[in-house]
């Protein structure tokens, strides 16, 4: 039986009726709680101004020419960038020198000028820090020192987050080819609510890194099937514009997380409110049905049936015969493979964090909109290279702005969010069109660990700007550009169905051939059956 005539069942039942809407909005609502977690560590993990804590009782604070009796106002008069130091005098009359990570004790005890060239002793912050508080009561680098010589310890929290991100991409993606979408969709998502709310009761700096891991592997698993999820559920007429605006959900999850951050500053808070966007989804997702391209790769034909049926009659449409449609010849051709995800890890989000991380997942939604009117007018191939090239030529406009003109450097970084986002979220369907149902979730999930790979390399990337300012945007526009230029030895998926095995990829690449699924006069003459099978549970 040739399975890839099940793309012509969509044009009996519906290619995106009232079922596949309801299923779509479960499955999508679920992708703003995992671009929530994907950057919750923007705030979790921020590091104040700090300084080290005296021994003892503070009688008087000196900060250049402003004194005051307490440590807490002095924070408006730092300077973001410059090692700056705090006098203060105990209230046994020593006097100490505190900067952010030692402290000096002065011998004369006299002398409480801000200038001192006398002798003084050096000890190291055995009291702890004390930390600026007027933005974040607390952080995890609050909560555990995550400063000095301690300070890498933070640095390692994305990245370990996201090599959870690359594990479970491919671990979720080859289960879910194995033992079905639908469990798997089940599992990640209570892991995404479980580990989400652990994290926020999480002792020690360990069993966060820990919790947060497995949190990555539940949500990075989550996203690669729910995307092939809906791709096998969306007729060809809906699917571009349906999967597509999967990853719009996501950018929603941004700003939600801008929002919060604004509006709760205890860490602990901040993620147990985060972690509840999760429980509308973790509620419904038992109705959620397995597509019927798996159920055939295993040969569950009534299975699938029953799926149809239920698809029809909620639509309120005719239902078909597998039987009789399966065994329609038809060719069609697919191609090779080809993913690309690129990264972009270069904004600094100085001045108002909140703002520009907002606008970091709001610039996101437009890019979406234009990948799926260009997509289905010029191919999926032809934009993808004109996104991949656009986020390179962005990339070296941000190198040539001169540091003064602020406001185009952010237009600049903004234009290529927009590029990149754009060619992301279209890779993602460009895979899953060009890899069989047998295997269609471990490649959009190798695919996807590819880009992690990024995410991981990112942060510390950006310390290269250390030996040349614009080193980071060398690398990303140097990597977008390569990509684009492989991009164009890709195949066109433009109007090709998908196909369930290896067998059928191999013959519809040698056929040439494209399967018309739209006003297909045999799909007309397949018998109409009555079924008494209906819900959404079967």
């Amino acid at each position: 039986m040739g399975s890839g005539n099940l793309e012509l069942i969509f044009d009996s039942v519906g290619h995106f009726g009232r079922y596949q809407i309801f299923i779509y909005f479960i499955c999508a609502f679920q992708n703003i709680s995992c671009g929530i977690h994907y950057l919750a560590s923007v705030f979790l993990s921020m590091s104040p101004q700090h300084t080290c804590r005296p021994p003892g009782n503070v009688s008087q604070v000196l900060f250049q020419d402003i004194s005051s009796w307490r440590l807490e106002d002095i924070w408006t008069q730092f300077s973001v960038g410059r090692e700056e130091h705090i006098i203060v005098q105990l209230q046994d009359g020593e006097i100490w020198e505190l900067t952010s990570c030692h402290r000096f004790r002065r011998d004369d005890k006299s002398s409480l000028n801000y200038d001192y060239n006398g002798h003084k002793s050096s000890f190291p912050c055995l009291d702890g820090y004390i930390y600026d508080k007027s933005k974040w009561r607390s952080t995890v680098v609050t909560e555990w020192d995550l400063v000095c010589n301690r300070e890498w310890f933070g640095r390692l929290i994305q990245p370990t987050f996201m090599f959870g991100v690359l594990l479970g991409a491919v671990i979720f993606g080859y289960v879910s080819d194995r033992a079905g979408r639908r469990l798997v969709l089940w599992a990640t998502s209570t892991g995404v609510f479980l580990f989400g709310i652990a994290t926020a009761f999480t002792y020690d700096y360990y069993s966060f890194i820990i919790a947060r891991f497995l949190l990555a592997m539940s949500g990075s698993g989550y996203l690669v099937v729910v995307f092939v999820y809906v791709t096998e559920f969306v007729g060809m007429q809906s699917r571009t514009w349906a999967c597509i605006h999967l990853h719009s959900f996501f950018a929603f999850g941004t700003m939600v997380v801008a929002l919060t951050g604004y509006l709760v500053r205890t860490w602990w808070i901040y993620q147990i409110v985060l972690s509840t966007v999760t429980v509308p989804f973790v509620l419904c997702c038992w109705m959620l049905p397995e597509t019927p391209f798996w159920l055939l790769s295993e040969g569950e034909y009534e299975e699938a049936q029953k799926v149809i049926d239920t698809m029809a009659e909620w639509n309120r449409t005719r239902s078909c015969k597998l039987s009789e449609l399966l065994s329609l010849d038809h060719n069609s051709s697919a191609g090779c493979f080809g993913f690309y995800t690129l990264s972009l890890n270069s904004v600094n989000l100085g001045g108002n964090e909140y703002l520009n991380l907002f606008l970091m997942g709001a610039v996101e939604i437009p890019a979406y909109f234009f990948v799926c009117f260009g997509m289905d007018r010029v191919g999926r191939r032809s934009i993808l290279v004109f996104s991949l090239l656009s986020s390179a030529v962005t990339s070296g406009v941000i190198m040539v702005i001169p540091k003064g003109y602020q406001v185009w450097r952010v237009v600049a970084t903004m234009a290529g969010k927009f590029s990149i986002g754009a060619a992301f979220g279209l890779a993602y369907l460009y895979t899953a069109e060009l890899y069989p149902t047998v295997v269609r979730s471990l490649a959009v999930g190798s695919g996807s660990t590819v880009g992690r790979v990024g995410s991981i390399v990112a942060p510390f990337c950006i310390s290269l700007s250390s030996v040349w300012t614009f080193m980071p945007q060398l690398l990303v526009g140097t990597f977008g550009f390569m990509s684009g230029v492989l991009t164009l030895m890709l195949p066109e998926t433009l109007g090709k169905p998908l196909t369930t095995t290896w067998k059928e990829t191999e013959k519809e690449s040698s056929s040439g051939k494209l399967l018309s699924t739209t006003n297909n006069t045999a799909l007309e003459n397949i018998a109409v059956v009555s079924s008494d099978d209906s819900g959404l549970n079967k």
